[in-house]
């Protein structure tokens, strides 16, 4: 085996060839480190080269290709032979809490699949058949002159998604009496829900719209994580027991005083507007944690329309695997973060593992409670996202990159800057209509 026979491609233990990443091997020996009081990236990289050097004497290469495994095994040898006992202990026990998570992701994956696969098949065939289900497609379509047409194919197929959904609601009107717009973080729920309300009013069915936003808790009592920040993406940070005390008194029949959050001040001022829903009003609910049980405890199931937002676009980087969604709505996030917050990008993404953690946890196990998903992932977008945003993320990965306690923001924003890098960026978005959900979040939307 020669320099000139380099491991590319790596064997995953579901059989899947995907891939060879030496940095993926630095990254774990540089968690290990960190247990020990003295998180070293030098060490970690000089480490995974001696385990790529060891896998290429041991006949490793593109005609035999290393298990996912059997790399682990040289990284613990590795380790060892270099006397670094300690750093190897906590690698082994890093691995073992990582074998049993799987094995519980595996067993729950059984018994609950909170994965949509119906509908995503349905997006990747949508996309395939307009040729922007990869990188590659993508930037040739816009090279093409075709990005106009995929705007406007890509804003009708939402808007298809919107017409199902309220003919599903239609449908059972006379019993539903709330609908609730709910998903993680950044998904579209706010234009969702005005699309919605504007295609039942022309059904003739009049709605009220209730923001939960005004429902958080002064700042003070809003649970923190661990670096000390404030945590609005747990549901602990609203008042949950006056939203389903007002939901109930509301359908029925009485009028309620509800609250006013400053978002400036971080302070609520209690019965601040009154509110009542007539008997053949809908009561339409955009919330974050709208499936969570808590929220809505005193309305009878059969009287809730449960509608679950989620970008769940099938877009294949230049290394063949499909982009994550939660990327996609951190991008999103980013840049209204920074253009509607105050909040600058690179921040958003070492926040956004704690909105992971917060949606992991109270919002996607409730969707197989739902009675409709919407996507809400837009192919065009990549494109102007990348024009507004690739330059936060060489910032992001330097910036990460020795921070033990900021891995997830590093593995992240690598990932993302990876997948960007190749894409054609498309500087000018005004193809992208005022109604349309990716201006919830670039600006200009009809609903701000």
């Amino acid at each position: 085996m020669t320099a000139d026979d380099p491991i590319r491609k790596i064997v995953k233990r579901n059989g899947t060839i995907v891939a060879y990443d030496r940095e993926r091997i630095a990254n774990a020996v540089f968690k290990a480190t960190g247990s020990t009081g003295h998180p070293n990236r030098r060490l970690a990289d000089a480490i995974a080269l001696q385990v790529e050097d060891a896998l290429l004497r041991a006949g490793y290469g593109p005609d035999k290709l290393p298990t996912v495994e059997e790399i682990q095994d040289s990284v613990e040898e590795t380790l060892i032979e270099q006397r670094l006992t300690r750093i190897a202990r906590n690698y082994i026990i890093y691995r073992h809490e990582r074998a049993m998570a799987r094995s519980q992701k595996a067993f729950s994956f059984e018994v609950t699949d909170n994965i949509p696969y119906k509908k995503i098949y349905k997006v990747l065939l949508w996309n395939m058949a307009h040729e922007c289900d990869n990188v590659e497609d993508l930037n040739a379509l816009i090279a093409g002159g075709g990005f106009a047409e995929l705007v406007h194919a890509s804003e009708e197929r939402y808007g298809d998604e919107i017409t199902v959904a309220v003919r599903q609601i239609l449908k059972r009107l006379g019993t539903v009496r709330i609908v609730i717009v709910a998903g993680p973080s950044s998904s579209g729920k706010t234009t969702t829900l005005h699309r919605i309300a504007a295609r039942l009013r022309e059904a003739g069915v009049p709605v009220r719209p209730l923001s939960m936003d005004h429902y958080f808790f002064d700042l003070e009592k809003h649970p923190r994580d661990e670096f000390g920040d404030y945590d609005y993406e747990s549901p602990q940070s609203l008042d949950l027991e006056l939203i389903d005390r007002h939901l109930g008194a509301l359908l029925a029949g009485e009028a309620v005083r509800t609250p006013s959050y400053n978002f400036k001040t971080g302070r609520r001022t209690l019965e601040a507007k009154e509110l009542s829903v007539a008997p053949d009003e809908l009561l339409l609910l955009d919330s974050l944690h709208g499936l969570y049980e808590s929220m809505t405890r005193s309305v009878a199931p059969e009287q809730k329309f449960r509608l679950y937002v989620e970008t769940l676009g099938q877009l294949r980087a230049a290394d063949g695997s499909f982009m994550r969604w939660a990327d996609h709505r951190l991008l999103r996030r980013m840049i209204r973060d920074r253009d509607h917050r105050n909040s600058q990008p690179v921040e958003t993404i070492a926040h956004w593992q704690y909105v992971r953690r917060s949606e992991l946890k109270y919002i996607i196990p409730y969707i197989h409670n739902v009675d409709y998903v919407l996507d809400t992932a837009l192919p065009y977008e990549l494109p102007i996202l990348k024009h507004k945003l690739l330059a936060y993320f060489p910032q992001a990965v330097e910036r990460f990159r020795d921070d033990p306690r900021r891995q997830d923001a590093y593995v992240r924003a690598k990932r993302v800057l990876n997948l960007l890098e190749p894409l054609t960026p498309v500087p000018d978005d005004s193809l992208v209509p005022p109604t349309s959900v990716f201006r919830e979040f670039i600006g200009g939307s009809a609903y701000a």
